[in-house]
């Protein structure tokens, strides 16, 4: 631009020229301005607006408290407790190196731990945990140590307090709060609970000046159907039987045959919950439910019934056992050097004969034999209330079996089942027929709404008069037969003994490394249980290693849950009176109602007895044989009941009985 001329008006040129200037430069800076203000609110308005989210205020999720998980009696088997977690602001973090100092001097961190911390605490951020779930003792010292941008939040702690009792069915948390096994892992989704929520906010110079927290709500809690002493007995005599007999593992299972419901699943080698890292895989696995193993003649059982209900044998009918071995090619099934001679189909399960067993399944044929082995839940999953089990190894393709293979799927090998499975199997003979599932909650708890888990009857495996005729054999089995070290004084047991060699490297181990297993009900005319033990790895056979398991796990369990012996049992010989005077006298002989274990499918009506007057063992007998649960309040003698006397009641329903001390006038002996 030309500057302008000289006149007298020049200094009005001037003027106007660095007007121009002026309002040019302005309006170009304008023009920047207004520019950049619609590049970062429209263009770049949304990825400003997350980053000042980002730098402004940072959401932490606090975990909520886990419901609890009670057994059968209410009794606590895992609960949560508050625990505090160490936090840190490391943007108000003044000295990061003496912070770290002061923190593990506390905290008693490692070298790496102690380097970790500091970087941390160097960090530009919002927040970063130092350590979750410290103990009592440091939250205390580290909130004394007052340190600017450390604080503690509460956070909660899974806690076992019987520690390695029902270890493989509670399952352990891992530190986000997740169940990671077990029922922990099963039912997480329901016990965990909904999370809570912190807001930490800072300023423009990054302090921290607010905190808004949400608290969390606690998730549900489970009623169990293990009962905590049995457990602890079954845990008991398999740990004593693993040690006795140098055996590599063990497992117990005990049940209600009727409804399905797991009275104690035992397992060793175990773990203790509280410190799951410290223990190894092979501890934890639960291999009553995910472990299989070739049953060898308990699944006779499952050949016989077959048998019976398709009406190819009859219980006195003779077979052929000669010469004591069956020979099918280079394959041969011997029975253990023994030449039995004709055996009746009974005796061939009485003294376990694997010659008698094979011409029993050949008979069968395959499409009959593999209905009954998916019949009896084999090949299958087992209960909804395990996460991760085996569906176990069974033939696909029945049809293409030749002899040589029925006659060992007949005896047990062939075929792997898991130690639940098995449990399940024998429960169907002990409750007349029916296949039920094995469940392991017994309820859902939520604040003061209890969701009960009804018993579910899979299909029918036999029909009654089957599974009563094979009762009758397998009493046999262990009266005379090769479980005679599973009897009990004043009960009758059913149930079958079972031997299989180990397949080590892909052959079957020489002699001494044997599967023992013993699986029964008692008492067998009114069964309250079935049992199950499987002892891994032992020189003996089943009937001397588990049978005797099975005899102490059961006396203890029919003992503790009132079951009155079926064998020269005593009548009731006490009366009650009303009040103290005994003016009316009422006698305690009771007459059952129609409602029976034997006769009765579960869900049956029949009407409640009157108990009064009863002591506590008669009472629960009573209740036991005819298929009810009692709830038992107080010491002494029944005094009072619901529901009361002549009420409706169904099988499996639970009843209250409150005991009391009657003073001795109000009891007498009958005449």
């Amino acid at each position: 631009m030309v500057p302008p001329s000289s006149s007298p008006d020049r200094w009005r040129e001037v003027i106007r020229w660095r007007v121009l200037v002026t309002a040019s430069l302005m309006l170009l800076w304008g023009l920047a301005i207004e520019g950049r203000l619609v590049h970062l609110q429209v263009f770049r308005h949304a990825d400003l607006v997350e980053r000042a989210a980002r730098q402004q205020s940072r959401s932490i999720d606090t975990h909520p408290k886990r419901g609890e998980i009670l057994d059968r009696e209410g009794r606590v088997l895992a609960y949560s407790v508050d625990a505090d977690t160490v936090v840190s602001v490391p943007v108000e973090v003044d000295d990061p190196v003496e912070a770290t100092r002061q923190l593990c001097d506390v905290l008693e961190c490692d070298e790496a731990q102690r380097d970790r911390l500091q970087t941390r605490l160097g960090e530009d951020r919002l927040f970063a945990y130092v350590q979750r779930r410290v103990s009592i003792d440091a939250s205390r010292r580290i909130r004394a140590l007052d340190l600017e941008g450390i604080g503690l939040i509460k956070e909660s702690r899974r806690f076992y307090p019987n520690k390695e009792l029902a270890a493989h069915l509670l399952g352990y948390v891992g530190t986000d709060n997740t169940g990671l096994h077990g029922l922990e892992a099963r039912y997480d989704e329901e016990v965990r609970g909904r999370p809570g929520r912190v807001l930490v906010q800072t300023d423009a110079h990054n302090r921290a000046f607010s905190r808004v927290e949400s608290p969390p709500t606690a998730g549900v809690s489970l009623e169990l159907t293990i009962d905590k002493f049995i457990q602890y007995i079954a845990e008991r005599e398999l740990r004593a039987a693993v040690l006795e007999h140098d055996a590599a593992a063990g497992s117990v299972i005990v049940m209600d045959p009727s409804t399905g419901e797991i009275l104690a699943l035992a397992n060793e080698p175990t773990f203790n919950p509280n410190s799951f890292s410290g223990s190894t895989p092979d501890a934890r696995w639960n291999r009553a439910t995910q472990g299989v193993y070739e049953p060898g003649s308990t699944l006779k059982i499952v050949t016989a019934a077959a048998a019976l209900e398709e009406r190819l044998f009859e219980p006195q009918q003779t077979i052929d056992t000669s010469p004591g071995v069956i020979r099918f090619g280079s394959h041969r099934i011997t029975d253990m050097g023994r030449n039995y001679g004709a055996l009746s189909f009974e005796d061939v399960i009485v003294k376990s004969s694997n010659v008698g067993a094979s011409k029993i399944g050949i008979t069968l044929g395959p499409e009959r034999l593999g209905r009954y082995v998916t019949r009896f839940g084999f090949g299958q999953t087992a209960s909804r209330d395990f996460a991760g089990q085996s569906r176990g190894n069974v033939h696909r393709d029945w049809s293409r079996l030749r002899d040589a293979d029925l006659a060992t799927t007949s005896i047990g090998y062939g075929i792997s089942v898991t130690p639940l499975q098995m449990a399940a199997a024998m429960s169907a003979i002990a409750n007349g027929g029916e296949l039920v599932e094995p469940r392991l909650v017994r309820a859902q708890i939520s604040g003061a709404q209890r969701l009960e888990v009804a018993p579910h009857v899979v299909r029918r495996a036999v029909s009654r008069e089957t599974a009563s005729t094979l009762t009758r054999i397998l009493e046999d089995v262990v009266s005379r037969g090769t479980a005679r070290s599973a009897q009990l004084e004043g009960y009758t047991v059913a149930g079958k003994t079972g031997t299989s060699e180990k397949i080590i490297d892909g052959r079957y181990a020489e002699t001494g490394h044997n599967v023992a297993s013993f699986v029964g009900f008692v008492p067998s005319t009114r069964p309250a249980l079935t049992v199950l033990v499987v002892i891994d790895d032992v020189v003996r056979f089943g009937g001397a290693v588990a049978g005797p398991v099975f005899q102490r796990i059961a006396e203890a369990s029919l003992r503790h849950l009132g079951v009155p012996p079926n064998v020269d049992a005593p009548s009731p010989v006490l009366v009650a009176a009303d009040g103290v005077s005994g003016t009316r006298v009422r006698s305690a002989s009771l007459r059952l109602p129609t409602l029976t274990a034997g006769n009765q499918p579960p869900g049956a009506a029949g009407r409640m007895p009157d108990l009064q007057g009863l002591s506590a063992r008669s009472a629960f007998g009573v209740v036991t044989q005819i298929g009810l649960t009692a709830e038992a309040h107080g010491r002494g003698f029944v005094t009072a009941q619901t529901p009361p006397p002549g009420a409706v009641v169904a099988r499996g329903q639970r009843v209250t009985l409150q005991f009391d001390r009657v003073p001795a006038a109000a009891i007498r002996v009958a005449p």
